[in-house]
């Protein structure tokens, strides 16, 4: 969205418009609430999918899933149908926002799924806790954590490198926008109400936050909260000019000062091979 468009509302928007706060971490990590979408749009680069939540009519146990589910209320009037969606939003860097929207329309129901997604936004830690590989990159989770919402209860654990997520489709697409890429998990309960199963992976993820770890297994479990700082080319390439500049101007002076000893060796054998030249000629004339 455009700042120029934007009319921020509460003084946490105004905020990011004059640029005062430029990283989301700010927000997130003080506890503030996010009431404008619009902060996410400028602060974060993110992707947005919607959840199959719904089914189509059909014969047999009904059609092929969608992203809408239709609920319907009878009146004197006739049917009225409601539309509902959920909406994920994350960075793949540690950043995850899952939404609901519920309106008569689906156009309506979407949109506002995709705003209560980026009002909802928040921090998730990320590590490699599994017993079978210690790596250095956290590609999971740190440790085992459950999430429950009705009867709907899902356990998540970390996973070695390599496994995939291992888990139902779309609580995956979920853990896939929040930046982890292994983990294994197990589901109790009445899982086709997806509604209720995202919910306890919300509730999950969460809870990898609100655990507090000891500083002594922050570096065994490689645990990161947040964004993950990556380099870019561009300051690859300011980096690399910053430190070969000092280096050229270091392999300059060091040619420069061989230059000149060897000049000063020259000379001094030149001096010497006269003085000897001279001892010799005095001799023979003695």
């Amino acid at each position: 969205m455009q700042e120029e468009n934007w009319n921020p509302k509460t003084e946490l928007g105004r905020q990011v418009l004059s640029k005062e706060i430029k990283n989301i971490d700010e927000i997130l990590n003080k506890g503030k609430v996010i009431l404008e979408a619009e902060i996410v749009d400028q602060l974060l680069d993110f992707e947005t999918e919607l959840l199959l939540i719904g089914q189509s009519k059909g014969k047999f146990g009904g059609g092929q899933r969608r992203v809408f589910r239709q609920t319907q209320k009878k009146t004197k009037e006739g049917n009225k149908p409601r539309f509902t969606t959920m909406a994920v939003i994350g960075d793949k860097n540690g950043h995850i926002g899952i939404g609901y929207g519920k309106s008569k329309e689906t156009v309506l129901a979407r949109e506002k799924a995709i705003r209560k997604a980026k009002q909802n936004l928040f921090v998730i830690k990320r590590g490699s806790g599994s017993w079978e590989s210690k790596s250095s990159e956290p590609h999971s989770i740190p440790f085992a954590v459950e999430g429950k919402c009705g009867s709907a209860i899902i356990h998540l654990k970390p996973a070695p490198k390599g496994t995939g997520l291992c888990i139902e489709k779309e609580c995956a697409k979920v853990l896939e926008l929040a930046g982890i890429k292994d983990i294994w998990s197990k589901t109790y309960g009445q899982t086709k109400n997806k509604i209720n199963l995202i919910n306890a992976l919300e509730k999950a993820l969460k809870k990898l936050v609100e655990t507090k770890v000891q500083l002594k297994y922050e570096e065994s479990l490689s645990i990161l909260q947040g964004l993950e700082k990556v380099k870019d080319d561009k300051e690859d390439l300011k980096l690399n000019e910053t430190t070969l500049e000092p280096m050229k101007f270091v392999k300059e002076h060091n040619e420069k000062t061989e230059q000149k000893n060897e000049e000063d060796l020259n000379k001094k054998k030149l001096t010497q091979t006269k003085k000897k030249g001279k001892t010799t000629k005095n001799k023979d004339k003695k």
